[in-house]
């Protein structure tokens, strides 16, 4: 019987294994794909009472590829490797985000 580690679990796809970057842009050509808007946001910590993350830029409203948000997110990565970073999705008819995943969590964890 295999028993779950005690790993700090954070949100949405956490119970997987790190995604890998062809993962990731899976995840980011679905969000496209439905018609919601990517965002890339970080924080120096990922605990559940922090609503607020800091964008990296502008929601990217006019991103057609999985490849621009990814690059976005490598450039955020090499800005603030001491963060989590998240890719976020915003659907702009109910005005509201739709779904978040960690891209990256810190060495320090």
């Amino acid at each position: 019987m295999q028993v779950v580690s005690k790993e700090r679990k954070f949100e949405t796809l956490s119970y997987l294994p790190p995604l890998s970057d062809a993962q990731i842009s899976k995840q980011i050509q679905y969000v496209i794909d439905q018609g919601f808007f990517p965002c890339v946001e970080f924080n120096e910590t990922s605990n559940p009472e922090e609503y607020y993350w800091t964008m990296w830029k502008l929601p990217l409203f006019n991103a057609n590829s999985a490849q621009e948000v990814l690059s976005e997110v490598q450039a955020c990565r090499s800005a603030f490797s001491n963060c989590y970073i998240r890719v976020v999705a915003f659907d702009n008819i109910r005005q509201c985000q739709v779904t978040s995943f960690i891209v990256h969590k810190p060495n320090r964890f």
